[in-house]
């Protein structure tokens, strides 16, 4: 499935590839909570974080928003990890559902708020992401 992206979206990725080194994989706007989601490259992490913080700090004080930076992996589970993260989850399981694929986390409840996020925002970037990346249809957390 190949991502089109508008005018902005490719405005931030350049400058975020120029000022990193890492390379961007997808990117996602959230004006109402003024953040940019990052998909980096796998292994292009550290390159995007930079020592300390550095690097991303300077990205966020350039485009003057809050920067979140997910590592991508060609495995799905691994990204749904990824994506989630900080929040521990228990197990990852990605099952056939209506001609689609459904991602089930089993996770404890202080993480479970952790994945879901103030107002739901975590899960549905997760939800976007997931879909985007790796054709699945939904994330259910138990």
């Amino acid at each position: 499935m190949s991502i089109k992206f508008n005018a902005n979206e490719i405005r931030y990725i350049a400058l975020f590839e120029s000022m990193t080194g890492a390379m961007v994989k997808d990117c996602i706007i959230d004006e109402d909570n003024a953040k940019i989601t990052f998909v980096v490259k796998n292994g292009d992490m550290g390159l995007a974080i930079g020592k300390g913080g550095s690097t991303v700090t300077k990205v966020q004080n350039a485009i003057d928003k809050g920067v979140e930076i997910i590592e991508h992996s060609d495995d799905p589970i691994t990204f749904i990890k990824n994506i989630l993260a900080p929040a521990e989850l228990k197990s990852i399981k990605i099952v056939p559902k209506n001609g689609g694929k459904l991602v089930i986390v089993s996770t404890d409840s202080v993480n479970k708020r952790i994945a879901i996020g103030k107002g739901g925002i975590n899960i549905e970037r997760a939800k976007f992401l997931a879909k985007r990346q790796h054709n699945l249809n939904n994330i259910i957390l138990k």
